[in-house]
């Protein structure tokens, strides 16, 4: 399983996401009040790095280094997601 902490922070949340693995990098989407978010992994050489929209919805970014703690600090700053009944 890859990207743990951000997994951590979208269960925490009560955001439902699919992930998935390929080639050793995880790929994650969900959607957020309306929204849809992708986080999805890639390896560059020896590093890996995501490209992602959880920062500005309309443009993927690419984010390099410790993004698994960067994107979980941040999903846990979003409200909770309410969930019925």
């Amino acid at each position: 399983m890859r990207m743990p902490k951000i997994q951590k922070a979208l269960e925490a949340k009560r955001i439902q996401f699919e992930y998935t693995e390929e080639d050793g990098c995880g790929s994650l989407d969900f959607q957020f009040r309306g929204l849809r978010y992708h986080i999805w992994e890639f390896q560059d050489g020896e590093a890996f790095g995501v490209d992602t929209n959880v920062y500005h919805t309309g443009r993927s970014e690419d984010i390099m280094g410790d993004y698994d703690t960067e994107l979980s600090e941040l999903i846990l700053t979003w409200p909770d997601m309410a969930v019925p009944g």
